[in-house]
């Protein structure tokens, strides 16, 4: 039984989407991909010959920075919450950039609340996106996730995503 709704988050949204992201990937930093790395949220660095993320110091500024940027695009992004009780549970940060051959689409981030998943809250996200992508003539979608989150490879693989390439950083 669905016990919430999808949504389109607006910039009143900014300050519980920043509180959602930035508390999760503070106890999971396996979330934290090259994405977060180049936009300041994140840093990466070798340990004991493992490469090891966390939030950058300054990483809930450029992420407020980013979101509201993500937020005042409406013609080539959308961010979909999804709502529970008056709660945002989860949301999904979906644009369309043009620096291909083709306009294509890119799932920026899906997060979902850890006592919500395996109730349909990450796939109504995800279809939400699918559907704006499709409604705005887009057939490529990508996304890109962090080294060691398996748990969101092996749910993205299910949702008919496969490995395309692999991001390296020059230390």
């Amino acid at each position: 039984m669905k016990t919430f709704e999808i949504l389109k988050a607006d910039l009143s949204d900014v300050t519980e989407l920043a509180q959602i992201f930035l508390g999760h990937i503070s106890q999971h930093s396996e979330y934290i991909s090259h994405g977060e790395i180049q936009m300041g949220v994140g840093e990466g660095r070798f340990v004991d010959g493992t490469f090891v993320t966390n939030v950058a110091p300054n990483g809930e500024k450029m992420w407020i920075k980013y979101i509201n940027e993500k937020l005042s695009s409406p013609e080539s992004a959308v961010v979909y919450k999804a709502v529970r009780d008056g709660d945002i549970v989860g949301f999904c940060v979906t644009e369309i950039t043009d620096d291909g051959a083709d306009p294509f689409g890119m799932i920026c981030d899906l997060l979902v609340d850890e006592n919500c998943r395996e109730g349909g809250v990450g796939t109504a996200l995800l279809d939400s996106a699918f559907q704006w992508l499709r409604e705005s003539g887009i057939k490529d979608i990508y996304l890109e996730s962090g080294l060691h989150n398996h748990s969101a490879h092996e749910y993205f693989r299910r949702r008919g995503f496969v490995k395309v390439s692999e991001i390296y950083k020059l230390m």
